[in-house]
């Protein structure tokens, strides 16, 4: 099956897998932004515990999905992955650090031999929410608005800065980007909490949040967004290969790809939808269905246009010409087709999830639980 398909269609087959493993991260992300919460949230030793517990409960589904996503990416598109993860080492050590005093911290926080105390580890869960999104949202901005490599024709890649990658904050579009994944992950935790934990104070703070996370969110991804359909694109030459700077190349991108533009536009309904529903109704609480839904829609749609349309998906402002597209930064086609029938998995993984998800949220969290559970993090 898989065999008979050209090089390009597998291309463009792993391309698409990526790029939902990639919206499903961003919003299962928000677990970090209620990290970012816990002291916001949660006003009592009693309170925390509880919203520690309701994110403890998910954070390896975000890990889990961020370990998957780096290694399609490294099977499918492997210079890429030599490029981006060998060049941008700073940035990409700084996020493997936040994500493991995640895990310490979960593991640790309510140890009977933790000396160093439960805030200690609160501490560390509020920096990887911090860092970990913004970081994340900083380094895909490169998607859009290149990095600062070259790749020769042996496909050896070098950095052309010292930096190691940490220079992507000097773009305000990148850090639009990063301020964007953070407060939406805020967003979606707020109304994470109001659907998972039954605890009237909480629910009525995690309402409140919605204004305070929503608005500035709602102003850091209107300016990327603009900025972004306003800028020049890098093209690609379908026949010769060439780079070259097109102006308005990911609005075109929309306008040629009408259903990723429907999947755009629905997404962002569907993240206000359940904004707007959930801070004006009594007691709302499937807004973070909603608003997740959207989130995935938006974010997969993004990298569509990143990458599909004759498009360098990892351009490099070092070296126009040795921007990475899905054409000459993928795997052989026989590596590809390999992979393809492993992915024939995903489906039956991706049901197990649900299932797990379900179980675990078969209940929602209140006092009594928390005061009976063994097993606190």
């Amino acid at each position: 099956m898989f065999e008979n398909l050209s090089h390009l269609a597998l291309q463009q087959y792993w391309w698409i897998i990526d790029s939902l493993l990639g919206s499903f991260l961003v919003f299962l992300l928000f677990v970090q932004g209620g990290q970012t919460l816990i002291y916001r949230l949660g006003k009592t030793k009693m309170e925390r515990t509880m919203i520690v517990n309701s994110l403890g409960r998910k954070w390896e589904f975000t890990f889990t999905t961020l370990v998957t996503f780096g290694g399609a990416m490294f099977a499918s598109f492997p210079l890429f992955y030599s490029t981006s993860f060998g060049g941008a080492y700073w940035v990409w050590m700084a996020i493997l650090f936040c994500f493991i005093i995640q895990a310490v911290s979960y593991e640790f926080r309510s140890k009977p031999s933790n000396v160093w105390g439960a805030k200690t580890f609160e501490v560390f869960l509020f920096i990887n929410g911090l860092l970990g999104t913004i970081l994340l949202g900083t380094a895909v901005g490169t998607f859009f608005n290149g990095a600062e490599f070259t790749v020769n024709d042996m496909n050896q890649s070098q950095w052309a800065t010292s930096f190691g990658g940490l220079e992507a904050v000097l773009n305000i579009s990148n850090v639009a980007l990063g301020l964007t994944v953070f407060f939406l992950a805020r967003l979606l935790a707020s109304l994470y909490f109001m659907n998972n934990i039954r605890e009237e104070n909480i629910y009525a703070r995690s309402k409140k949040q919605l204004l305070y996370s929503g608005i500035p969110f709602l102003i850091v991804f209107l300016f990327f967004v603009i900025r972004l359909l306003l800028m020049k694109g890098f093209a690609v030459d379908p026949n010769t290969g060439f780079i070259s700077m097109e102006p308005y190349k990911y609005l075109h991108n929309l306008l040629a790809m009408p259903i990723v533009a429907i999947l755009f536009l629905g997404g962002v309904v569907g993240v206000l939808f359940g904004l707007i529903k959930s801070y004006l109704s009594e007691k709302y609480t499937k807004g973070i269905w909603f608003a997740g839904g959207g989130t995935i829609m938006v974010v997969f749609s993004l990298f569509l246009i990143a990458g599909f349309n004759n498009t360098a998906f990892y351009p490099s402002v070092a070296d126009l010409q040795s921007s990475l597209t899905i054409q000459n930064a993928s795997s052989s086609h026989y590596s590809l087709t390999a992979m393809s029938y492993v992915s024939l998995m995903v489906p039956f993984v991706l049901a197990y999830i649900i299932y797990v998800w379900r179980a675990i949220n078969n209940k929602p969290i209140d006092l009594e639980e928390m005061k009976s559970e063994e097993h606190l993090y």
